[in-house]
């Protein structure tokens, strides 16, 4: 079993602020287009379809922001077992000002592609990125990042 470096968990504020932001925007979205629908049936179905993608997200959202991200020496992985990234994957570590990150996070980029994993809110693959932050806290990412970044240094050094 390998060490233990750091964990990531969900803030608990941003996690209720980004479910409850959903979850509101879901049922506001089927209110107005049951209260005051507009004069298409076409924009009727397309705001209620809209409405209940938006409660599928928040659900999603809650169940994914239950789950917390652990680095060890071997790499970064998920407390469901899922592996993020391995550290001998990756290529980069991002998490400067003006990157293309989440909220709190940074961005990954792989030597070889993974597959396509989405848990809102706490971290998504697509290809060879892989992105980390949403509901975090910062002081918990950061430290990750800079871990990350000296280990793949380390690793390119020998």
């Amino acid at each position: 079993m390998a060490e233990e470096l750091a964990r990531i968990k969900a803030s608990v504020g941003r996690r209720y602020l980004g479910v409850g932001t959903l979850l509101g925007l879901g049922v506001l979205l089927i209110y107005v287009a049951f209260n005051t629908p507009p004069a298409s049936f076409g924009w009727q179905v397309f705001l209620i379809a809209l409405g209940a993608t938006s409660l599928w997200c928040s659900q999603v959202m809650w169940k994914a922001t239950s789950i917390e991200l652990i680095l060890t020496d071997e790499g970064l992985s998920d407390s469901t077992g899922e592996v993020l990234a391995h550290i001998d994957n990756i290529e980069r570590v991002n998490r400067g000002m003006f990157a293309a990150k989440p909220s709190n996070g940074f961005t990954i980029l792989l030597k070889a592609p993974g597959s396509r994993v989405w848990r809102p809110g706490i971290w998504w693959r697509l290809g060879r990125r892989v992105a980390v932050g949403g509901v975090t806290a910062g002081h918990q990412t950061r430290p990750v990042a800079d871990i990350l970044t000296h280990k793949v240094a380390e690793l390119a050094n020998t």
